[in-house]
C-alpha cells in the first residue's frame, strides 16, 4: 500500500540554510500564528527554538515574545 503525504504534517529539523525531514508530510504549522505552511513555502524558521514561521513578520514577533 502507498502512503501519501499529502495533508499530512511534516516533522523537521531546522538547520542554518535548510531543514531535514524527520517524518514525510507536505506542510507544518507556524509557531506564531498557527497558520499552514506548505513546505514549497517555507522560507522563516528558528534553528534555536526548532519552530518554523508563516512570515517574517511573525518570526520577529515570536522573537519578541519569547
Amino acid at each position: 500500500m502507498l502512503m501519501s503525504n499529502r495533508n499530512r504534517l511534516a516533522k523537521l529539523h531546522y538547520m542554518a540554510n535548510n531543514y531535514r525531514m524527520l517524518a514525510a508530510g507536505d506542510h507544518v504549522i507556524c509557531a506564531a500564528s498557527g497558520q499552514r505552511i506548505e513546505l514549497e513555502d517555507l522560507r522563516y524558521w528558528s534553528v534555536a527554538r526548532q519552530e518554523p514561521y508563516a512570515s517574517a513578520e511573525a518570526a520577529a514577533q515570536a522573537m519578541l515574545d519569547k
